[in-house]
């Protein structure tokens, strides 16, 4: 990326919720610096008086602690929204799905999205995926994402590292334009 980013690019934090601490006692999480970073990520914004927009997962499954009414539903309070700022609801992976998302984005003339969060081979992806698909310039932030370990339907362990690197790489070039924080931060021009 070597052109500033638009005063209006959105940024788009989705799902960092208290919830995923509970997968951390059974499954490794890759880049312990994802809140730090979308902290840094939410300064720059707010100090340039770009917009900002939050995505929360309200899950319908009985056994995720995602589940609205309670703690692990919260946004992580690193990163919580400050008042004015949209929080867009969701229960599927996409945050266009099911929300007016996309509807406030057109409507407020916003063309360029800059997505971090949770996680990287589900919501962030499948978001991001549907942002390019929806002509949105979109960008995904590689080390203010991250994921979890899975295990495969053969009850193979795949770590969170690969399928981090590797959902971002199908990601790159194809739905969006794959960059770090410390790019992000400098296209943000003189005032973050």
């Amino acid at each position: 990326m070597t052109d500033a980013l638009p005063r209006n690019a959105v940024l788009l934090v989705v799902d960092v919720q208290k919830g995923f601490d509970r997968f951390n006692e059974e499954l490794h999480r890759n880049n312990p610096a994802l809140e730090a970073n979308i902290a840094r990520l939410q300064r720059g914004w707010r100090s340039t008086g770009r917009p900002l927009i939050h995505v929360q997962h309200l899950s319908r499954r009985p056994d995720s602690p995602l589940r609205p009414h309670q703690p692990g539903c919260e946004i992580k309070d690193e990163v919580r929204p400050i008042p004015g700022e949209l929080v867009v609801q969701k229960s599927v992976n996409s945050a266009f799905i099911g929300t007016d998302l996309e509807a406030e984005l057109r409507h407020r003339g916003y063309t360029t999205l800059v997505i971090a969060g949770m996680q990287t081979n589900l919501c962030v992806s499948t978001t991001a995926r549907m942002a390019g698909n929806l002509e949105f310039k979109t960008f995904v932030v590689s080390d203010a994402t991250a994921t979890f370990d899975n295990v495969g339907p053969d009850g193979t362990r795949y770590g969170a590292a690969l399928l981090h690197n590797v959902a971002l790489a199908d990601l790159h070039g194809e739905f969006a334009t794959v960059v770090d924080t410390e790019t992000i931060l400098q296209g943000l021009g003189d005032g973050a």
